[in-house]
């Protein structure tokens, strides 16, 4: 017999099992079945065991396909094995008894009350007899096959039935109604029950119901309860009975207490028409009794006039209690229903409350109101009256004020009703565009966006967006535009897109999230969750609230945008929607651009829609669909969709159709495009940005060499706007600014093409990409008509109707003669003698006249008033934008600055400079003709002003910033050529060092080129430190001549030595800047326009400056984290790596310059973080800080740091940038000087450093307590000691462990003069000062005192004890470093015989 698999069995185990039972050939299963009774089946089996056997069971094992459903009746199927005993299944399923008893578990009865029978004058219970049946009025009750007890319990039914419909009480019978009554509040009493329920229950409680007491004389006790409260109401007052019912009704809502009220109008109104007003009063009047007929007399009278009751100090409070209203009758209608109206038979007053007229405003407050909102999004004032007939009054929580509030609008939205989704959606968007304007800045508390977004505004909108209804979809969609899209933000792209670089932008990210990697911390590295893992497992809700946009692509909100253009097909507005959020969505990152692309069917339908072939004239002056018909914004989500990444941008020319619908546009006029004017020249303008974002990764470029005349042509045309007197179109010039960027960046590609053809490789070491199919001789016919364009467009500024079109062009202009010439040099076909001339013959005909004229003077006059630099205003946080839905902020931007405008000052100085550096380099004999633009007083005071500022970093300034930041730049890459020429210039040169040193800490991502050119040319440049060559270091080196120590070198012959060393200095921290060599790259690719390796136009992430603010302290820094130095400190056994002592030596040379010359450059570093960085250099190694130039230079620095004018601002509660707080440093500092110091000077200057009085008790008591071994060795001098002794010693020490330990080391020895001088004189001061100080104090301070006084006067130590006795001031130059009595002074010898209790005899030392 086989045996059955085991749950322990092996999966070998399983095989070989299988194996034995296939070879075996036998039968798998035994089925045992039943005969059905029904069917007569039923056989003598003689306690026979049926066996029903599989047939035909085959070799093969079967696959594994789901089995047919079976069709069992009552167990009619009951497999069953052969091996299983019947005895022990029986066994198995019987319950015993004593299973059953061993359960039972007796019920505490302790606490149930035990109640006797009532006693009844009979002896049983009265029989129901026959003959009773009939006269009990069993006959009302239904008859049939019931028993008599079922007639009788019916009939008595029955008869309260009747006794309800005849005293008008409705069909409810007694017990439903005493529930229902019980449970309604105590204000509704009286209005739940009819007039007859509360006479048969006059004597009865109206309250308790004896419901859920748990005994069985429940009556009883329920008569009991109810005679307690008649008589609590008797005893009570009027005024505490309405106090009373107003405390109830302020707990209650509102909305429950005016439905019973409503509902005990309509009971009312029915009794009275039953039994008549008067006979109604009558009856009640005799059946109540006095104390229960006045209480409700009061409660009624607090329901009609509960202001009236308490008027005089309930006014605000009882102005919140709902107001009693008469149900309205036919007559107050405003329209009377009649007869052929459908439904209208029978008035329903609950109904039609909506037709009365709003109540009466209540009294004005200064209580914070709910914000409301008109149909147009307008906030209402709670004072304005507006009429009913405007529809903002409702049947809300406050139906006197007029508009929506959000939650109702938010209600409102879920309504069956399409018109009221239609309202409230469309009124939702409108508020969104308001808040976004900024138009409840100054009325509303908190932002209007926040709390959409919190109520979860996103999950509604994507609900209403799968509206079946067209009008709900379309108002979802607006709503969605409202949110998403600033018409503001893309208008200043737009502007900026022709200024240099302006194609590439930042994306729009919300900022990263630093707490999501909390939970992974401390995990291994194989066990994290990957990045996208992250993503797919948070929750829509988790993904919305952090990042609105990502949000919703993760609702699968794509796919429903494709199905409203492809199938719904809306109306023009819609389809305008959502193209503007699809250029959002594709702004907001790469991967966003990505799912764009993805989405089946959406760009498909976008081209063939609203890009087509051929389109028929428009019949109307509004169309009423845009489909089949160019749109404009359709070309602008291809370029947006481009501006992604170059990947994104060949899938769009190749797999899209993209050059085909470029050709198409770019070739045919505006005027002949059978479209609105407008429309045309925005189409044309579109397809021309379209080409330029391709040619600006080396791509279209074939496209250029067939459209070269097209192209030239336009080129050739584009001098009517500065040579004709008419006025020309904005539009026209974003035309031909966009066309010269098309030329630029086509050129830049030209450029390329022979280093691609030499092979020289990418400049990220990857393969090298294919030559362009332009070259050199393409675009070298380009440039004569540009010069002669630019000719005329500067003689056009003399006139006052084509000075502003003048100004919009030339930059455009000056950008594409700076692509030409700097690409002519990499050129083979360079000559140079011609280019020369050319230059020359530019700089006398173009530049110089440009540079002097005045409408470039009056740019430069307002640099410093536009700056974003210097007016950090500027760059605030715009009117309602949240974190996860970041944008521009150009809304507020454009109404505050004309940074952003036609009439910018940054585009055109920024093109000119950009020239005059490349042609400079060229041609550096012309490079002081320039001096002037430099040297005016307008440049100096804004170069000035960038000092000392620190501008904040969003991504509302960081777009704009960033041109700014080019600006600058290029006028300190001037500047750097000019100091060396120009003996002017040079007069300046400390200014624009310094102004450079601040430029390299504001650099954002993307601009690390610069921050690379800077640091190569500018920052470690002997030019220009003018201080080292005018007599500084000598001025420096006697300032200090009286703090330094003979054996030291003074900072002037410091100073003088880092000079020499400036290159080594520059290359040491380019080398510890290593790291940042791919974005370099990226970075020198987009600014030198090396468009082949060009990836994206979209920058890095904005995380703030490219180089942190301490960037001098980095081969610190870098250094420490390589030693991977423990928090506890300890010896260090690893020998430093080669090269670190030239790296730190370096690093604190530079250090010293800027401290010495360039102190704010380093003022945006915290003097804490200072003193904690200069500490790695004891951290790192355990002989680092004895070396001679580490111990020189760092004993200068800290000597600056300690500096009475600095010394204050040094804080050391506050934690330093990195570190969690400065006592976490400073232990492990002292753990490291007790194993490493060898009682080094310096090393014990930062020790006592945090032991000043001022800071924190913590760090002295670690000292004191558990590294109190480290006071053997730090044998710092008073000389020597940098900080006031009375920095230490004042005030007096009220730390009672902290003084207990400066005694037990005194007393212990641990504490000596010759070992810790400083320290002991710090802890004699303290302890003197505090058992002599007579202060008023708490008893355990008192008593401290006298123990300590007490055991000084015992101390064997007679020097000891004279100086804590004796002590009289600290004097940092005497021998003992503090000054002492020669006699006990009375008082304290005084307070000693107090003390000691004998009067004891002052004596001499």
């Amino acid at each position: 017999m086989l045996r059955r698999p085991k749950p322990a069995d092996s999966e070998a185990d399983l095989l070989e099992q299988q194996q034995e039972f296939l070879t075996a050939g036998s039968r798998s299963v035994t089925v045992v079945k039943r005969p059905d009774k029904r069917r007569g089946d039923v056989e003598e089996q003689d306690n026979q065991r049926d066996v029903v056997t599989i047939e035909d069971l085959p070799d093969q094992i079967p696959t594994l396909t789901p089995a047919p459903p079976k069709k069992s009746r009552f167990k009619k199927d009951r497999v069953r094995f052969e091996d299983e005993d019947p005895d022990e299944r029986l066994d198995r399923h019987d319950t015993h008894i004593s299973a059953v008893l061993s359960r039972i578990i007796e019920r505490d009865t302790s606490a149930v009350p035990v109640s006797l029978p009532t006693f009844t004058g009979t002896a049983f219970p009265k029989v129901l007899h026959r003959s009773v049946v009939e006269s009990e009025g069993m006959e009302k009750g239904p008859r049939g096959r019931k028993s008599i007890f079922a007639r009788q319990i019916a009939a008595r039914r029955a008869n309260k039935e009747d006794a309800h419909s005849l005293n008008g009480s409705g069909t409810e019978d007694q017990s439903c109604g005493a529930t229902n009554f019980a449970s309604l509040p105590l204000e509704s009493m009286d209005t739940e029950l009819s007039t007859s329920n509360v006479i048969d229950a006059v004597n009865a409680p109206l309250l308790v119901s004896g419901q859920g007491l748990g005994i069985a004389n429940s009556g009883i006790e329920t008569i009991k309860i109810h005679q307690e409260n008649q008589a609590k109401l008797q005893a009570m007052s009027q005024s505490e009975i309405l106090e009373e019912q107003r405390m109830l009704l302020a707990q209650l809502d509102p909305r429950l207490v005016d439905f019973v009220r409503s509902q005990k109008a309509q009971i009312t109104k029915s009794s009275e028409s039953a039994s008549g007003p008067g006979q109604q009063e009558v009856s009640l009047n005799k059946s109540l009794s006095n104390s229960t007929a006045s209480a409700l007399d009061y409660t009624t009278q607090a329901q009609e006039t509960p202001q009236a009751a308490i008027e005089d100090d309930q006014n605000e409070e009882n102005e919140n209690l709902p107001v009693v209203q008469h149900p309205i009758t036919e007559d107050e209608l405003p329209i009377k229903p009649q007869k052929e109206w459908i439904h209208m038979d029978k008035l329903e007053p609950e109904k039609l409350e909506w037709t009365r007229d709003p109540p009466p405003k209540k009294q004005s407050t200064k209580k914070a109101m709910q914000a409301r909102f008109n149909f147009a999004g307008t906030l209402i004032p709670p004072t304005e009256d507006l009429p009913t007939h405007l529809g903002l009054h409702h049947h809300g929580e406050e139906p006197e004020l007029a508009g929506y509030s959000l939650q109702e609008l938010f209600i409102l939205s879920r309504s069956q009703l399409n018109q009221q989704r239609n309202l409230a959606v469309s009124t939702l968007a409108n508020v969104l565009t308001n808040a976004r304007a900024g138009e409840y800045t100054s009325s509303l508390k908190s932002s209007v966006l926040s709390c959409l977004l919190d109520a979860g505004l996103l999950f509604l909108l994507r609900f209403s967006l799968d509206d079946s209804v067209e009008a709900v979809m379309s108002a979802a969609v607006n709503a969605l535009h409202a949110l998403l899209v600033s018409s503001d933000d893309e208008d200043c792209l737009d502007s900026a897109f022709p200024w240099l670089l302006g194609t590439a932008t930042f994306p729009l990210l919300p900022t990263s999230q630093g707490d999501e990697d909390d939970d992974d911390e401390g995990m291994d590295v194989s066990m994290k969750p990957t990045v996208k893992e992250k993503e797919d497992n948070k929750t829509d809700h988790d993904v919305a609230r952090q990042d609105v946009v990502k949000g919703f692509l993760k609702m699968q909100g794509l796919p429903r945008l494709r199905y409203i253009l492809e199938v719904v097909r809306p109306s023009p507005r819609v389809v305008l929607d959502i193209l503007e959020i699809l250029i959002r969505i594709a702004r907001h990152s790469t991967a966003a651009a990505i799912q764009i692309l993805d989405c089946p069917r959406l760009m498909d339908t976008v081209i063939s829609e609203f890009l087509p072939g051929s389109w028929a004239p428009h019949t109307s002056q509004t169309a009423s669909s845009l489909y089949g018909l160019p749109v404009a914004l359709a070309m602008k989500l291809l370029h947006a969709l481009a501006s992604a990444g170059r990947h994104a941008c060949a899938r769009i020319l190749n797999s899209l159709g993209g050059k085909e619908i470029l050709a198409r546009f770019v070739v045919v006029e505006p005027s002949e495009m059978l479209l609105e004017p407008s429309e045309a020249l925005r189409c044309s303008t579109e397809a021309l940005k379209m080409f330029a974002v391709a040619a600006s990764y080396g791509q279209a470029c074939s496209l250029y060499k067939d459209l070269y005349p097209v192209l030239v042509q336009r080129l050739q045309s584009g001098n009517r706007p500065c040579a004709s007197s008419e006025a020309v179109t904005p539009l026209e010039l974003d035309r031909v600014r966009t066309l010269l960027v098309l030329l630029t960046q086509v050129t830049h590609t030209a450029g390329c093409c022979e280093e691609l053809q030499r092979g020289l490789g990418s400049s990220q070491g990857t393969e090298c990409p294919p030559p362009p199919p332009v070259s050199w001789s393409h675009v070298t016919g380009l440039q004569p008509t540009v010069i002669g364009l630019l000719k005329g467009c500067v003689k056009a500024l003399d006139s006052p109707g084509q000075m502003s079109s003048a100004l919009i062009l030339i930059p455009s202009y000056l950008l594409f003669m700076e692509a030409y010439y700097s690409q002519l040099c990499e050129q083979s076909s360079f000559q140079p003698v011609q280019c020369l001339q050319e230059l020359e013959s530019l700089t006398s005909d173009v530049l110089m006249p440009l540079i002097s004229h005045h409408a470039i003077q009056n740019m430069t006059s307002s640099f410093r008033s536009s700056s974003m630099i210097c007016n950090p205003a500027l760059s605030a946080v715009g009117w309602d934008v949240v974190p996860s839905l970041p944008g521009l902020g150009c809304s507020k931007l454009k109404t505050t600055s004309n940074l952003t405008g036609p009439n910018s000052p940054l585009p055109l100085p920024t093109a000119l400079l950009h020239l005059l550096n490349t042609i400079t380099s060229i041609h550096k004999g012309i490079t002081r003709r320039f001096s002037s633009f430099l040297l005016s007083d307008s440049v100096l005071n804004y170069l000035r002003s960038c000092i000392g500022v620190t501008p904040p970093v969003s991504l509302t300034s960081a777009w704009i910033l960033r041109h700014e930041h080019h600006l600058l730049y290029l006028l300190l890459r001037l500047a750097h050529k000019l100091v060396p020429v120009d003996p002017e210039v040079a007069k300046h040169a400390s200014l624009f060092h310094q102004v450079s040193l601040a430029l390299l800490s504001w650099l954002l991502p993307g601009s690390e080129h610069l921050a690379h050119e800077l640091m190569s040319t500018m920052i470690f440049s002997h030019s220009l430190l003018p201080e080292g060559g005018s007599g500084e270091p000598e001025v420096a080196a006697l300032a200090e001549l009286q703090l330094q120590e003979k054996t030291l070198p003074g900072a002037g012959v410091l100073l003088r030595n880092a000079l020499l060393h400036l290159p080594s200095i520059r290359g040491c921290f380019l080398t510890h800047l290593a790291h940042m060599e791919p974005a370099v790259l990226a970075s020198r690719d987009r600014y030198l326009g090396r468009t082949p390796w060009i990836r994206s136009h979209l920058l890095p992430e904005l995380t703030g400056p490219s180089l942190p603010s301490d960037w001098p302290f980095l081969p610190l820094i870098s250094l420490y984290e390589r030693m991977g130095f423990s928090a506890g400190g300890g010896q260090q056994v690893e020998s430093l790596p080669v090269g670190s002592l030239e790296s730190v030596t370096h690093c604190l040379q530079w250090l010293l310059v800027l401290e010495s010359w360039r102190e704010q450059a380093l003022s945006v570093v915290p003097p804490v973080a200072k003193l904690a960085r200069l500490a790695c250099v004891f951290l790192c190694s355990s002989d680092l800080f004895l070396e001679r130039p580490v111990q020189e230079l760092v004993w200068v620095l800290f000597r600056g740091l300690t500096r009475p004018d600095r010394l204050e601002a040094l804080d050391l509660g506050s934690p330093p940038p990195g570190l969690a707080s400065f006592h976490d440093l400073y232990s492990a500092l002292l753990a490291q000087y007790e194993a490493v110091s060898f009682g080094d000077p310096l090393f014990g200057c930062f020790m006592l450093l945090p032991l000043q009085r001022r800071y924190s008790v913590s760090m002295r008591l670690a000292a004191f307590g558990e590294h109190v071994g480290m006071l053997r060795s730090l044998g710092v001098s008073m000389q020597k000691l940098p900080i006031p002794l009375e920095k230490f010693t004042s005030p007096m020490e009220d730390s009672l462990p902290l003084l207990r330990l400066y005694f037990r080391a005194l007393v212990t020895g641990a504490l000596k003069r010759n070992w810790c001088p400083v320290l002991y004189v710090v802890a004699v001061a303290h302890l003197n000062a505090f058992i002599f100080s007579q202060d008023a104090v708490a008893e355990e301070v008192e008593v401290t005192r006298r123990s300590l006084l007490r055991k000084t006067h015992y101390l064997t130590d007679e020097v000891l004890k004279n100086h804590l006795l004796f002590f009289r001031l600290p004097q940092q130059d005497a021998e003992l470093g503090f000054s002492t009595y020669e006699q006990l002074p009375p008082i304290r010898a005084h307070r000693l015989g107090n003390i000691m209790g004998t009067e004891e005899k002052t004596g001499k030392r």
